[in-house]
């Protein structure tokens, strides 16, 4: 993984991505893959038009690793540029040791591995260059494919949440994956 920073900004290169933050221009494409409510069934939020995903973007953090905040980066492929994806880190911890991730990809990128070199290379950043020390997922535990993501890189499950968070008015479970940085073999 190359890291680079740019005018403020942070940028991550794998193999086959590239990361770096949500734009406004930005907003089409992200509405494009986030507003498919039976893809994204599991997210706690799918926009119903293209004001709600401005707004979305407009309240990202310009800056990364800012306490009582999200980044989101946009995940693009390399060889055309295209965004299919974004991947956000919820900076909760006022101490700056703990950090969340998640992750919405496109579903026609589904099952190519995306979602897990964006993963893979942005925990590595976490942990060398922020000097984060316990990552955390909060998954749907209906969202199987997710949870074994998560587990293959390293992720144990630390709490199951019965009727934990509400989304348009109705009650869901939530699971709780961690990993630490002495845990991280990358």
């Amino acid at each position: 993984m190359n890291l680079f920073k740019m005018e403020g900004s942070i940028r991550l290169n794998t193999e086959r991505l590239i990361l770096r933050g949500l734009k406004p221009g930005d907003t089409e494409a992200v509405f494009k893959y986030r507003s498919d409510a039976i893809t994204n069934r599991y997210q706690g939020w799918v926009p119903k038009n293209l004001e709600d995903t401005r707004q979305f973007i407009s309240k990202v953090a310009s800056e990364i690793d800012q306490y009582n905040s999200w980044f989101q980066f946009g995940i693009l492929k390399k060889d055309n540029g295209e965004l299919i994806g974004d991947l956000g880190i919820h900076f909760f911890d006022v101490e700056k040791f703990q950090v969340e991730i998640g992750c919405t990809l496109a579903k026609s990128q589904h099952g190519k591995g995306f979602a897990r070199e964006a993963l893979s290379a942005t925990i590595s950043y976490l942990f060398r260059d922020l000097n984060k020390r316990r990552i955390i997922c909060s998954i749907d535990p209906r969202n199987v494919n997710s949870i074994k993501m998560v587990e293959a890189l390293g992720f144990r499950k630390e709490a199951h949440f019965k009727q934990s968070i509400l989304i348009d008015g109705e009650w869901f479970d939530d699971v709780v994956y961690a990993l630490l940085k002495d845990e991280w073999n990358r």
